[in-house]
């Protein structure tokens, strides 16, 4: 039988090459050659790319034979995952290959706006000697605010422990006792802004994220403070940033990422006490060359079908046909579990399946789920395998518990969870009929039968009259569809809960205003990724 041809499209490490090892045709084209691509993917098992390579639809279809596209690399915007889902192609990236680099790259910025490295060198190089005009501050004893302490946040505090400085932290999603555990004192946003020297920011980009650092927090801050981006663009509104600098709100600003990239006529680009670096995060010879050993080792198992660790659309790995339908429920009902969940922290999880499937490997479920679940709470990517080891870092128990025995459904899913306040919560789902429908079937002790949907909305109520129309009348004055509704209760005139279908995401103070109106004890939207 002849080898499996891998196609490397642009240069990579020799190391990536030697990671591959003997067993496959390793052949090489320009990617940036449109050409010479289409044309060499032909025969291709396998496509390794960095960032100058477009994987698109024409890719795919020429491609007859590919199974995987290696990104070495985090990002993908240069390939079209959904597209290549569709074509049955897995994608693989290197998610954590460049943690080090970041968080290094975050103390580099720390402490270039602190000592004004970049203004005295421009300074300098233009035959200046103006020592007493780049006067800087210490590190030394200050209180460095980490924003999000996820990976990388947490590599950060490591780092900046030598220096002799307080580490507070915002994340909501981390428990006080995980923080204490490394050090840090947790803090709401707003506290974290009143008592910081420096603020370095590591949190992913979500509805949630974007301007969480903004005027508001700006007005809270202290005049010497020192602000650190190197996660995402608009986690910082960069129009209160400009404010804050160019009136001497704060001090400085060192800034990796933006809204816009490249950055062309950003007006903090025009501003002396801002630092700026064109998305270096990942840029170290060390990142590349772990990335390319990541991904050929990603390339092999995705050839030989086992279960890929870094798959970011579909599972790779040895499952039954049986058993792979429910991955993506899995994964979308611990979505719906955070969403319920708020950013309150968790203890516990237990994943229960229940039915036919029981007696088979399930392991993938449990994986599924907590990605779904930690997917938009840390800054980097969450996989398979990964999942359960950023779940053990936030002290949270997991446990996957089997039962052939499902009175009510051929086979079912529960996410359930402790959360830190104590309060227990539940989330149930199935795949319905032959077509494999995923239903939302219980959510606590409450029974439903609704389609899971991109965007829902869940308010818990005491059972009265009216509520339903308040409901719905609030959001046609919102201009929100309602696609399908239902409710349930435990009794006439006890605890009540509504799931409702919804065209679009539904804006927080819209679920808050609904929430407030019905005296809901429980509002949330919920939102799954497609």
């Amino acid at each position: 039988m002849s080898k499996p041809v891998v196609l490397i499209a642009e240069e990579l490490s020799p190391a990536t090459v030697e990671a591959l090892g003997d067993g496959f045709d390793i052949r090489s084209t320009n990617g940036a050659d449109r050409q010479a691509l289409l044309r060499d993917v032909v025969d291709a098992n396998a496509l390794l790319v960095r960032s100058a390579t477009q994987v698109d639809d024409e890719v795919f279809a020429a491609a007859k034979h590919l199974q995987v596209v290696a990104r070495a690399g985090v990002g993908l915007d240069n390939v079209n995952v959904p597209a290549a889902t569709k074509a049955g192609v897995m994608v693989v990236n290197a998610p954590t290959s460049n943690i080090v680099s970041a968080a290094e790259l975050a103390i580099t910025l720390m402490l270039a706006s602190m000592r004004n490295v970049a203004t005295a060198s421009a300074s300098l190089k233009q035959g200046e000697w103006k020592r007493s005009k780049f006067t800087g501050v210490e590190m030394y004893e200050k209180t460095v605010g980490i924003v999000g302490l996820g990976r990388i946040g947490l590599l950060v505090a490591q780092r900046l422990a030598p220096f002799d400085v307080s580490i507070v932290a915002y994340d909501p999603y981390i428990s006080s006792a995980r923080a204490a555990q490394i050090g840090v004192k947790l803090l709401s946003l707003d506290e974290l802004m009143q008592v910081s020297d420096v603020i370095t920011v590591h949190l992913p980009k979500t509805p949630e994220t974007v301007d969480l650092i903004s005027d508001e927090q700006f007005a809270l801050a202290k005049p010497g403070l020192h602000i650190v981006n190197a996660a995402r663009g608009g986690i910082i509104n960069e129009a209160a940033l400009y404010t804050a600098l160019k009136e001497g709100k704060i001090a400085g600003a060192g800034l990796d990422v933006f809204d816009v990239e490249p950055p062309h006529g950003n007006p903090l680009l025009t501003l002396e006490n801002v630092v700026v670096t064109p998305h270096l995060g990942a840029s170290t010879h060390e990142a590349q060359e772990k990335a390319g050993i990541a991904v050929a080792k990603s390339v092999r198992l995705a050839l030989a079908g086992e279960l890929v660790p870094d798959a970011v659309n579909v599972s790779g790995g040895v499952i039954a046909d049986e058993v792979r339908p429910g991955i993506d429920l899995a994964d979308k009902l611990g979505q719906a579990f955070r969403a319920l969940a708020a950013e309150t922290a968790i203890n516990s999880i237990d994943v229960e399946v229940r039915g036919e499937i029981a007696s088979l490997d399930v392991k993938v479920l449990e994986l599924a789920a907590l990605r779904g679940l930690l997917r938009n709470v840390v800054s980097e990517q969450v996989s398979y395998v990964n999942a359960p080891v950023i779940a053990t870092e936030r002290n949270i128990d997991v446990r996957l518990l089997t039962d052939p025995q499902s009175p009510e459904f051929r086979n079912v899913v529960t996410v359930r969870g402790t959360l830190v306040d104590g309060r227990i919560i539940s989330i149930t789902g199935t795949l319905a009929g032959t077509k494999q429908v995923q239903k939302l079937v219980g959510i606590n002790e409450f029974s439903f039968d609704v389609p899971l949907s991109q965007h829902m909305l869940v308010f818990g109520y005491a059972d009265r009259p009216g509520m339903i129309g308040q409901i719905g009348t609030l959001m046609g004055e919102n201009e929100i569809n309602i696609a399908g509704m239902q409710v349930a209760r435990n009794t006439a005139g006890g605890e009540a809960l509504v799931v409702l279908e919804v065209d679009s995401v539904v804006p927080a103070e819209i679920v808050a205003e609904i929430g407030l109106r019905i005296g809901a004890g429980t509002s949330q939207a919920v939102n799954l990724q497609e």
